[in-house]
């Protein structure tokens, strides 16, 4: 290829004699930059997808090859632009792949410092309009190029909450796609089409606005701060145990998605990260640590996500995660999917008898289907039963289910005594709210979200900043009381203590019980399938019904003036 180009470069140049050598060959190092670039660009794709680390020294090297070319670009740009003909668009691609390569790092590590270096990327060739020239050239590939960088871009600004800037982008897409396809008669309008309706449904899944005085949208991140997960009191008593590692599995039916993340998932990843830091302050270049120097502690627990797997792909990840997990860790499994029920009649009660939640069917089983339809007898096939996660209790694990079958998960037995905890979602919802789960669940919404999630089932769909922020110091009381409430427990199973000294988990749990009193005191909510529940039981009158707890919900109904939502009448049965 550096032969072709060079060759070009003559023939457009002049005779090759009228070059000078050095600008010979600074074309020459660009072109086996950006050639080796590409190169290892593409064989990103062909490492595992699983395992922590087999991965990081090639994007080490990856990382190593671009920053050279960015930097070879930058100072030898006249040249290139002189010698090599070398185009906006094209400075533009190696941009968009360096957002793509911090992007990629970001799913592998869970750190969210590198979105803030794909946005930096991204954002770039937006305000340096690298890609307005394409539209002038009549190939439709180097628009689709532009097309796909807006459907990044977009993703990473979701990711960071930039509501502001995804609205701006969508309008550019739009306007975008609209020109694409007058001009070329191309086949994929249609998918491009829905690119922009899905986008503008994620936006719309936030159920409740704040507002600025001057009516902006305030932009609220739900990833952990500093002040974020309640603080253990001195002399309490908890476990050491870290979250290391985490499954986010969506696969529910009909619910609003964005590039392989439902809502759901979208919720529940934030709800394992804090809040951004500036990466130059906080780390190396990725993959280019000095091996004598001790690795900072890792900020967040690495995640996969796992976007309608099969059984065989979940099992898969599970067992890397399961192998690779670090001592005194706990794997989180959070699954959101659409409940699978027995078909059949079973005497027995045992772990597969229940049915689970939904693994998606590949098409090359339809044998098995039929063979499967014709007897009652056998399991669910394409399901995660409880007792397909028996295995992996062998070390400490902490499940949430959101799902119309989640009580299946109620039936565990925990055989190897490790901490092992399973949150479950309601099984279904007052008439009121279903017609919503095409939003993203209630459930999740208050393990990512408690306060919006309080405002929604309170009918509120806005709300001021001043009384956002004053609702949210109440809502930092009612955790630390809730944490004072599991701590101080006699009756209390020690799984929830032992998984309480993280801050994460800490968090969720005490969200949970947030979540389970609210919809136990509120008027609509008046049956037992509208409760979430959990294994092992927690002691209610302790915890989800504690008339403190009571007390504390009706007076933030009452600064939010909603509190006739809400029975009062639960606190006289005590």
């Amino acid at each position: 290829r550096t032969e072709l180009a060079l060759k070009e470069i003559m023939s457009s140049g002049g005779a090759e004699d009228d070059i000078p050598q050095a600008e010979r060959k600074t074309v020459t190092d660009f072109c086996y930059l950006l050639d080796k670039s590409k190169q290892l660009f593409n064989g990103l794709r062909d490492l595992p997808q699983y395992g922590q680390k087999q991965w990081q020294s090639y994007f080490g090297r990856t990382f190593d090859v671009y920053t050279k070319l960015w930097k070879f670009q930058q100072q030898h740009r006249q040249v290139l632009d002189n010698r090599y003909g070398l185009k906006r668009w094209q400075i533009g691609e190696i941009a968009s792949k360096i957002g793509q390569l911090y992007y990629h790092y970001y799913l592998r590590t869970s750190e969210t410092s590198y979105l803030n270096e794909a946005f930096s990327f991204y954002s770039a060739i937006r305000q340096r309009s690298y890609y307005s020239q394409v539209n002038k050239e009549d190939r439709p590939e180097l628009v689709v190029k532009k097309l796909r960088y807006y459907a990044r871009f977009i993703v990473v600004c979701l990711l960071l909450n930039k509501m502001d800037v995804v609205k701006d982008l969508v309008k550019e897409l739009s306007d975008e796609i609209e020109d694409y396809t007058h001009r070329f008669n191309t086949e994929d309008q249609v998918e491009w089409n829905l690119v922009l309706q899905e986008v503008a449904a994620f936006i719309e899944a936030h159920p409740v606005m704040v507002l600025n005085d001057d009516n902006t949208i305030v932009i609220t991140s739900n990833r952990l701060s500093e002040t974020g997960a309640p603080l253990l009191e001195q002399g309490m008593i908890v476990g050491q145990l870290a979250l290391a590692d985490a499954l986010i599995i969506g696969n529910c039916n009909n619910q609003v998605k964005f590039s392989e993340l439902t809502i759901d998932m979208f919720r529940m990843l934030q709800a394992l990260e804090r809040e951004p830091m500036n990466l130059a302050s906080q780390m190396n270049k990725p993959g280019m640590q000095d091996s004598t120097e001790k690795p900072a502690r890792r900020e967040n627990p690495h995640k996969y996500l796992l976007y309608k797997p099969t059984f065989s792909q979940l099992y898969t990840f599970l067992a890397a995660s399961f192998k690779e997990l670090p001592a005194n860790s706990v794997l989180l499994i959070y699954l959101s999917a659409t409940g699978v029920f027995p078909s059949g009649r079973s005497d027995s009660e045992g772990p597969y008898d229940f049915g689970g939640v939904l693994t998606n069917s590949n098409r090359d089983v339809i044998n098995g289907d039929a063979i499967h339809k014709r007897n009652q007898s056998y399991k669910e096939m394409h399901c995660l039963h409880p007792g397909d996660l028996y295995p992996f209790t062998r070390k400490p694990l902490f499940i949430i289910v959101d799902s119309s079958n989640s009580v299946a998960y109620k039936n565990f037995t925990n055989l190897f005594g490790q901490p092992l905890v399973c949150l479950l979602s309601p099984t279904a919802y007052p008439k009121a709210l279903q017609d919503q789960s095409q939003r993203g669940s209630l459930f999740t919404l208050f393990l990512n979200n408690p306060l919006m999630a309080f405002l929604f089932v309170s009918g509120l769909s806005s709300m001021r900043r001043g009384l956002w922020e004053k609702c949210q110091d109440y809502l930092r009381k009612i955790n630390r009381d809730i944490a004072q409430l599991l701590t101080h427990s006699r009756s209390i199973d020690q799984s929830f203590l032992q998984f309480f000294g993280d801050e994460f988990l800490r968090l969720l749990l005490t969200r949970f019980i947030f979540c389970s009193a609210t919809m136990r005191m509120h008027k609509i909510f008046r049956e037992t399938r509208n409760y979430p529940e959990s294994y092992p039981q927690l002691p209610r009158d302790e915890t989800v019904e504690n008339p403190h707890l009571q007390k504390h919900i009706l007076e933030l109904a009452s600064i939010l003036d909603v509190r006739n939502v809400f029975l009062e009448n639960t606190l006289d049965d005590y």
